[in-house]
């Protein structure tokens, strides 16, 4: 389904019924990221994905992104889909969006599951890496991003012995425009930092990390358990940056165990 929001066009499937889950997905990749998880919780929840803007078959306008508009285009998809309040999953680049979501519309918020993400901005050293490889996306194209990219998002072992595996995130990166790669490396770039919002998050919220995940790890996953009142933190095993791709099973009994609390006001 495609639908117009805040000047672009976004597309995302809505599926079950029930108490709202709305999954963001990782950066560089799109909503089918999500698609094991979509099928198994449809039958419980209402489930939501979305191709954020420049990802998938969403609009990827050549202009500057920031993650407060990627926040808003999620308010107006919500408002679309008349869905108040949800339970966000956002992994990665969608926790960063999920940080920026609750700042502008903590009320939408029922809770938050922030899956292999960081509170903190990037360090100068993180935004020249951000900057360059936006020049490589526009020299060299979205199959030299996929080359970059797989060695941080995936374990050597799923690399090494799950070929299909990297083939379906190297589709998913590979079917990304340029505009919309470059356009998301600057919204992370520019991100504000997030430290300060933590003790301020008022609903339940899961945290999860892939074990072997190098690039937000379990030290980054810890400061935000330790500063949002009440977190729970679930460490899986055998994942690295793209844990809910690795390992499924795992990340969605976390999910559904998370959101069943919620969904029964188990949590406070």
């Amino acid at each position: 389904m495609k639908v117009q929001v805040n000047g672009v066009t976004l597309a995302h499937s809505d599926t079950g019924a029930g108490l709202p889950l709305v999954f963001l997905h990782a950066f560089p990749l799109n909503r089918t990221m999500w698609a094991s998880q979509e099928q198994a919780l449809s039958s419980q929840f209402r489930v939501v994905t979305v191709d954020l803007r420049g990802h998938g078959e969403s609009d990827a306008p050549l202009w500057h992104y920031t993650l407060d508009q990627v926040a808003d285009d999620i308010r107006g998809l919500l408002d679309h889909l008349s869905i108040q309040q949800a339970v966000f999953v956002g992994l990665s680049m969608g926790g960063y969006i999920l940080f920026a979501f609750y700042r502008k519309y903590a009320q939408r918020v029922k809770g938050l599951v922030l899956a292999d993400t960081r509170a903190q901005a990037d360090t100068d050293e993180g935004k020249r890496a951000r900057f360059e490889m936006a020049q490589i996306a526009y020299k060299q194209g979205p199959a030299v991003i996929a080359d970059l990219m797989i060695p941080k998002l995936l374990s050597p072992a799923s690399i090494n012995t799950n070929p299909d595996l990297v083939r379906r995130v190297r589709v998913m990166i590979e079917g990304n425009q340029i505009s919309g790669i470059a356009g998301d490396l600057m919204a992370m770039a520019e991100r504000a930092d997030s430290i300060l919002l933590l003790n301020q998050i008022a609903c339940p919220t899961q945290i999860i990390v892939g074990e072997w995940d190098q690039v937000t790890p379990l030290s980054d996953a810890k400061l935000m358990a330790d500063r949002i009142p009440g977190a729970r933190l679930s460490l899986i095993s055998g994942a690295a940056h793209l844990a809910n791709l690795e390992q499924p099973d795992q990340f969605l009994e976390i999910v559904r165990s998370f959101a069943e609390d919620v969904a029964e006001k188990r949590l406070a």
